[in-house]
This record gives structure tokens, sequence and C-alpha cells, in this order.
């Protein structure tokens, strides 16, 4: 995507690899390598040398992991783009892993893992994604500390050499550049690049079966974290108006911001919460999640659940009015040309098409599909995809302020989804086994 208002290039290669190439028991490889490439030096350069050139040349390399694939990107000034460029295949395809910045990195890592209870965030959204997905899938697994002191510089080499290859990478160019010229330099450096050892695509979805249920982890705080939802859905067809409904469904339940009605009702008539949202997700390889979260003051945990709820059941019992559904999909349309505003945002929104296999065309009828949903098909999705009988109910804070509920006798927590608890342990930070 030229853009020539600057004299920069910005360069993202989006490689086949990640935590679903990684060995079961070495969770944390993908993003380790990841992170070893860019700062660990290169077989020609040592890190300090092929930092002192990045320097120089006013370039920005970086490179990450993520469940399903690799990002590796280079920004920098188009006058020196191809010496930019001969950094970030160096990078790519001769790392070093040098074994003094490993020792750093995996000290950092440390550090981060010592601090996983600090927030009870942190142990909410590892013990939700356990609850739908179970805690086999890759996309789910998390490192103990002896799981990343196994890690060695030869396990780099050999992760490397297994999974980073040409073969299924994506590349987005953006800026100050020709195309012509751009695809002829990339060329240049990709000849001969062996190719990874094959792996099936795409991933494999989690094979687990949430329980539905009301869980609790005891954690000293006076405001009580909450997730409540079950499987979204993986999409198979793009152009499946569903989809769209599904769109305006969630926003208008709580993916709206202040027009949605958890939101209102929550936090604005109730005044129960800071916020309160939902999403359902449309997975690309597997389900995402439909998840309605906030944050209330112990004692009105059970209030604000309670009334996430009734409003679950409502937006499947009625049709949506006329005001939402207009706000809703007016929301999505005004919104889309923000995908749109640069070409760094051009060139990564088609790239991502391509990585999940959506087609471009989903952007071209993006409006007039948003634009046809209406009341009945609104109804129609909740109906079908929010399933109140599967809900999952995950609770972190002080039990015996929650458990209660308000001094009003307005809600308490035996009144939710049965009433039966399952207390889950707060783990060791290190081991991720159940603490004392």
């Amino acid at each position: 995507m030229p853009d020539r208002s600057l004299p920069l290039v910005e360069v993202t290669l989006h490689l086949r690899t990640g935590d679903f190439r990684e060995p079961a028991d070495r969770p944390g490889l993908a993003a380790l390598a990841a992170t070893l490439a860019r700062v660990g030096g290169t077989a020609t350069r040592t890190p300090e040398e092929f930092d002192e050139r990045a320097d120089f040349l006013a370039a920005q390399l970086a490179a990450s992991a993520s469940a399903t694939g690799t990002r590796v990107s280079l920004n920098v000034l188009s006058i020196s783009l191809g010496d930019g460029l001969d950094l970030l295949f160096d990078m790519v395809r001769n790392p070093r892993f040098d074994e003094a910045r490993l020792a750093i990195e995996k000290g950092k890592a440390l550090e981060a893992m010592k601090q996983r209870n600090d927030d009870a965030g942190d142990i909410q959204g590892r013990e939700w994604d356990w609850l739908l997905y179970g805690r086999e899938h890759f996309s789910t697994r998390v490192a103990t500390a002896a799981q990343l002191e196994s890690i060695g510089r030869a396990d780099l080499a050999d992760f490397h050499r297994r999974t980073w290859g040409p073969e299924g990478m994506v590349i987005a160019v953006s800026g100050d550049v020709d195309p012509a010229a751009i695809v002829a330099e990339l060329e240049a450096r990709l000849a001969g690049w062996r190719a990874a050892e094959p792996a099936s695509w795409p991933p494999a979805p989690p094979a687990f079966a949430p329980r539905p249920g009301l869980y609790h982890v005891e954690k000293e705080i006076p405001q009580g974290k909450v997730s409540i939802g079950h499987l979204g859905l993986r999409v198979e067809d793009w152009s499946d108006p569903e989809i769209y409904a599904l769109m305006v469904m969630n926003d208008v339940l709580g993916g709206g911001g202040f027009t949605a009605r958890l939101m209102k009702r929550v936090r604005s008539d109730e005044g129960l919460a800071y916020g309160a949202y939902s999403d359902f997700g449309l997975g690309a390889f597997w389900p995402g999640s439909f998840e309605i979260s906030y944050a209330s003051k112990n004692p009105t945990v059970a209030l604000a659940a309670k009334i996430a709820l009734e409003e679950v059941e409502r937006i499947r019992r009625e049709p949506v009015s006329g005001e939402e559904l207009r706000v809703s999909k007016a929301s999505f349309v005004d919104t889309l040309p923000r995908g749109f505003e640069s070409a760094a945002k051009i060139a990564a929104t088609f790239v991502q098409d391509d990585l999940i296999g959506r087609p471009h065309s989903y952007w071209y009828d993006y409006r007039a599909r948003i634009e046809a949903v209406d009341a009945a098909q609104v109804l129609s999705a909740a109906q079908k995809y929010l399933r109140p009988d599967q809900l999952v109910m995950l609770v972190v804070g002080k039990w015996s302020e929650i458990e209660p509920g308000d001094a009003e006798g307005r809600a308490k927590m035996a009144e939710l989804l049965g009433g039966a608890v399952e207390q889950l342990p707060l783990r060791d930070p290190l081991t991720l086994e159940p603490l004392p």
C-alpha cells in the first residue's frame, strides 16, 4: 500500500509459526524464540552489533509470537530500506540466539511469572480460558518456572529450524515505496530460504467441553471480578447474515459502550460497576467466547450478575427497539473507515483476511450487510446463540463478602446458576499448583 506522505516504510512478515508449533512441555518457546530473534543477534552480528546497526539506520525492528502466528516487523526511512531489509531478513533467517541475551530474557519472564497473582484480572483471565477451553490446548497453556528454565539455546535453534519458513507467510508493506521495486527487493531476500517442516493448517481446535456452573477463586480484594458466558461461534462463511445480526445483538447487549443495555442498567441505573460489557467472539479456527464482564464491590457482585442475566433473557425474549437498532448499525458503519485511515492499517486489514481465510469481499459488502440487519434477525440470533443453560460464571474475590449479596436482599449468589459453587484454588505463580 504506497503512501508518499512521509519518507517511511513499514514491512511486516507474518510467519505460520507460533504456540501451535510448540512441544506440549515447552509452553512459551515460540514467544521466546521470537524475542531472541530480535535481541539475540545473528550469525554474522553479535547482539550489540545488530543493535548498533539498527540504531544507525534509525530502524525499528520487532518480533512477537501468538497462538497461531509470529509477526516480525521493520519500520525504516525509505532511503535506508535496502539496508533495513537486510537486517530484517538476517534476524529472521539467521538468528544467533545469544546465550547471554537468552539468560536476560528468561530472567525477565521469571519476574513476570512471580507477579501472576498480583492482579486479580490476570487470575480471572487464566482461569476463564481454562474453564472454556481446558488447560491442554496450545492457546491456553501457561508455562511454569521449571518449564521456562528448561528452555535452552538448542531448543530455540531447533524450533526455528523446524517452524520458521517462507511457506504460508504473508507480507504487508506500506509507506514510501514503489510496489514493483519492493517485490523485487523481497524476492531477492527470500531466495534460497528453505522450507520449514510441514504442519497441519488450520491449527487444531480445543478438544474440551466447558462445564456450566458457578466458579470462584478466593482473592482478598474489595471488588469482585466477574466473567459470565460460554463458547461463541466459529465462522465458516463470512457472508452469513447471522454474523452481522450477532454483531448488532452483542452491541445492543453490552458491546456498544454507554449506549448498551448492560452499561445502562449496571452502571447508569444502579451504580454497581464502572463498566459492564459483553463480547461475542467470532473465531476463525475454533469458537470464540461469549463473555459478560464487570467488576463490582463484593456485596453487589450478585446483584450485577442478576441484572446481566436478566438482560440476556430480555434480548432473547423480545425484539430490540428501532432506536437501539439504528444507533448500533450506525456505529458499525460510521467506525468502519477507522480500519482504513492509513496505508499501514489498510495493508494490515487485508493481511489479516489472508491469515484467517476471510475473503476481501467481506469489507466491500460490510456496510450493506450491517444495514440489512433487522430486529427479527437480532432476536433470532440471540435465541440461537445465547445459551443460558450453558453459562459459566467465574468470580474472583472475597467470597465471605460476595456470597450473601447486597444488604437490601435484592440478590445473593445462591440464586444464580443453580446456586452451587465450585471453589477453584489460587495457584502458585511459579508452579501453577494449588496454594495451601
